[in-house]
Order: structure tokens, then C-alpha cells, then sequence
């Protein structure tokens, strides 16, 4: 990467595998070192383990967490001290469309790794608001990045039956997507540039067209689903709790 974008006081590169605690805390050192502080973090490493759930191996799919879940808590951990010290900072967690709604085949891990950066995000942001430290969940659609390249995508075996004419379908499908992808994300970049300046950040970032249609559709089926069981999740009560609540008012 050095050679890549070539050298400047403001860059430095370090070797970082996110699974690894020992490579987090020894880039957190190097940061510090380097320029005596840590303003923001981004956590944006991520793998793709494609297949059926019954197909994919349990070592397929805690290699998925590792790199999609663990590995950001990996990285923050060894960066909060830095944040906690200053009285700030920012946390910026690229999640996924996949990781507000995952109602498509093919992607129970990776789906699965990027619910947790949700959920895990959502509490944290809780526990650092008052060090002055501010978290930021980003919900990428479709860009066009190496996500789904031949180094990045490993795809489960075939070993059930049942699945081979949709398994088919899918390779096929998450094939053709590499390259084709209508998100640039160099603009992408600059977005996370623009939302990182504001004062306060939003909670949330929902990135490209295609990821909003799926976050406003998934806001529809969730209004949907209470309201078609509204009145039996609000019988749940114990029946002295809500003739307490129905006598207080």
C-alpha cells in the first residue's frame, strides 16, 4: 500500500490482520507514535463467505465473523483507551444493506456478521457518548469494490442436494455482479469525509439508492408486522400490571 499511494508526513502504513488483538494494538501504538492521536477510526474490513447456511462449514462461517465482527471489536478495542484519554473521537462501521435486511438467499454468514456490527455499534454508542466519543454505522448497498472479487468471496461446497438448481442460480448471480456494481466508491469515500464533519455525526449513514429503497421497505415490513399482531403483543401483559396501568391513567 506504501507504494501505492507513496509517502507523506500525514500517512502512515502498518501491517494490521483485525483478527489479530497483538497486529490492532501494535497499529494503535504506531498511530500514536506517529502523531499523538487518534481522531477517527474506520472499521471497513469485511470477507465474503457465500452459500446456504446448511452448506457452509461452522469453520466458513466463524472465519466470516472473524474478519466481519470480531475484527472490528478487535481494532476499537485497542483504540477506545486513545478516545477515553482525549475525550474524543469518532467510530465509523461499515456495515451492509445485508445488515438491516437479509430477506435473500446466499448470505446467512455474511448477513449474520454484519446484524452483529448493528446491534454491537447501536449499544456501544451508548457506553461512549459520555467520553465525548460518537459511533457511526454505515449501510453500503451495492459499490463496487473488491468485496466480490475472486480473493474476497469464497464460496460454500456443494454437498446437499436440495440446493443444486438454486446454488447454480446464485453462483451465477454473485459472479456477474464483480465489476458491475453501480456504486463508486470514491464517492463513497468522500460521503464518509462529509458525514464525519458534522457536528453531531448522525447515528446512521445509509449509502447509495439501492440501500435506501431496502432500508425504506424494510421500515414498511416491520409497520406491517406490528400492525397485524398489535393487538395480541399488547395482551402480554400480567393482568394486575395492566389493570394497574388502566386504573393510573
Amino acid at each position: 500500500m506504501a507504494e501505492a499511494v507513496g509517502k507523506s508526513n500525514d500517512l502512515l502504513t502498518v501491517k494490521l490482520d483485525v483478527t489479530s488483538r497483538v497486529d490492532a494494538e501494535a497499529a494503535v501504538r504506531a498511530a500514536l507514535d506517529r502523531f499523538g492521536g487518534i481522531d477517527v477510526l474506520v472499521n471497513n474490513a469485511a470477507s465474503f463467505y457465500a452459500g446456504y447456511f446448511e452448506e457452509l462449514t461452522p469453520e466458513q462461517f466463524e472465519r466470516q465473523l472473524a474478519v466481519s465482527l470480531i475484527g472490528p471489536m478487535n481494532v476499537t478495542r485497542a483504540v477506545l483507551p486513545v478516545m477515553r484519554k482525549q475525550r474524543s473521537g469518532l467510530i465509523i462501521s461499515i456495515s451492509s444493506s445485508a445488515g438491516l435486511a437479509a430477506g435473500f438467499e446466499f448470505v446467512s454468514a455474511y448477513a449474520a456478521s454484519k446484524f452483529g456490527i448493528e446491534g454491537w455499534m447501536e449499544s456501544l454508542q451508548a457506553e461512549v457518548a459520555p467520553f465525548g466519543i460518537n459511533t457511526i454505522i454505515v449501510n453500503p448497498g451495492f459499490f463496487r469494490t473488491e468485496l466480490l472479487t475472486e480473493q474476497s468471496t469464497n464460496y460454500a461446497g456443494a454437498s446437499i442436494a436440495d440446493y443444486d438448481e438454486r446454488r447454480a442460480e446464485q453462483l451465477k448471480f454473485w459472479k456477474s455482479q464483480n465489476g458491475l456494481q453501480s456504486g463508486d466508491p470514491a464517492k463513497l469515500a468522500r460521503a464518509l469525509i462529509t458525514i464525519a464533519s458534522k457536528e453531531p455525526p448522525p447515528r446512521r449513514f445509509i449509502a447509495g439508492a439501492d440501500a435506501i429503497a431496502t432500508a425504506e421497505q424494510k421500515v414498511a415490513d416491520l409497520k406491517a408486522q406490528i400492525e397485524a399482531e398489535r393487538d395480541l403483543s399488547t395482551s402480554l401483559d400480567f393482568d394486575d400490571a395492566r389493570a394497574s396501568g388502566a386504573t393510573s391513567n
